[in-house]
């Protein structure tokens, strides 16, 4: 089975969306016996929590399951674990990349989340915590998961 990983700073906002959506897409193609999904966090600070208020909502919203998330910390064995780990933005793809350079693991494929939408001048996606607009990064999250599913898909031969 193929894993993506999908990570922010405290996997309660932005990543665990980006798992939601992403396992919800998976599901409606029929390939959930092929591709998994989890989220993660570079930092411990919401280790146990439920995804955030606003993302819960954003996804009810829009049909899209989130039962059962909470939020962990990435651990170094995850970047071996993972075929795709998948940043939402480029501090957290750099924190990535220091693990894997520090000889804490490898993973098969480290990217942002917005690289897979080459036309996407933006590249990081907004931290909702911050900015309040979960919307924005739902419709971002959204594209940029379809696009990554097209991407494996191809890649993959599924």
């Amino acid at each position: 089975m193929i894993q993506v990983l999908f990570v922010c700073l405290g996997n309660i906002c932005r990543s665990p969306m980006a798992e939601a959506v992403f396992r919800d897409m998976v599901g409606k193609a029929g390939l959930a016996d092929k591709i998994g999904a989890d989220s993660a966090g570079t930092s411990d600070w919401h280790t146990g929590e439920a995804p955030h208020a606003g993302t819960r909502r954003i996804l009810e919203e829009h049909g899209v399951d989130h039962e059962g998330m909470t939020a962990r910390q990435i651990h170094p064995s995850d970047l071996q674990k993972y075929h795709y780990v998948i940043a939402m933005d480029s501090d957290n793809l750099r924190n990535l990349k220091g693990l894997a350079e520090n000889g804490r693991g490898d993973s098969g494929h480290v990217a942002r989340l917005l690289d897979f939408i080459p036309e996407q001048e933006r590249k990081d996606v907004p931290d909702p915590f911050f900015t309040g607009n979960f919307e924005e990064v739902y419709q971002l999250v959204t594209e940029g998961c379809r696009r990554l599913l097209q991407f494996i898909r191809e890649r993959e031969g599924i």
